[in-house]
């Protein structure tokens, strides 16, 4: 993958509890990434983070970021393994409305800490999947699984769009929560 994203620091951040089947995508994304990465030319600048169930406890994370990709399971109101993107004010508004996870809170949490403290980045985006179980079991089922790979590519359109187009400044803080219809 040659992206050429300069010295922006993006974070790819999993989301998920992994004893949980589908719940755990967010991980099985990064750890797909952390393998078929390997070899290729992935710009040191791009940090890929297992952030699990850690919630506000990820925003020293955060911290040294300039771009955010999460990846999380999501309830889309779609059929089991469907990928959505969601960039900035997408993002913001699905994490404004009715939650369907703890993972949507806890995100939501984290991205208003950051903005509290003028660290939120202002480029961001959430590569969700439609869960089918969220029973326990330690493998996502077989439309998670096969969705995978879409998750992967997604995340890599984005780091190479983000790669082709100028940077976006940090958020100012938390007046910029709504401002970005």
């Amino acid at each position: 993958m040659a992206v050429g994203i300069g010295t922006t620091q993006v974070l790819i951040l999993g989301i998920g509890n992994v004893l949980l089947t589908d719940d755990g995508v967010g991980i099985h994304v990064i750890r797909t990434l952390e393998r078929t990465l390997v070899g290729r030319s992935r710009p040191p600048a791009v940090r890929l983070c297992d952030g699990g169930t850690l919630g506000l406890n990820l925003l020293f994370e955060l911290d040294a970021a300039d771009a955010l990709i999460a990846v999380d399971a999501m309830d889309l109101g779609a059929p089991p393994g469907t990928v959505r993107a969601f960039d900035r004010a997408a993002l913001d508004a699905r994490l404004c409305g009715q939650r369907s996870s703890v993972h949507e809170l806890a995100l939501a949490d984290l991205l208003a800490a950051a903005a509290l403290t003028g660290r939120r980045p202002a480029r961001r985006a959430l590569v969700a999947v439609q869960p089918g179980s969220t029973d326990w079991g330690l493998e996502p089922t077989a439309p998670v699984a096969a969705a995978i790979p879409a998750a992967c590519r997604i995340i890599e359109d984005l780091l190479e769009a983000w790669g082709r187009s100028p940077g976006v400044p940090r958020d100012a803080g938390c007046g910029a929560l709504r401002a970005e219809a």
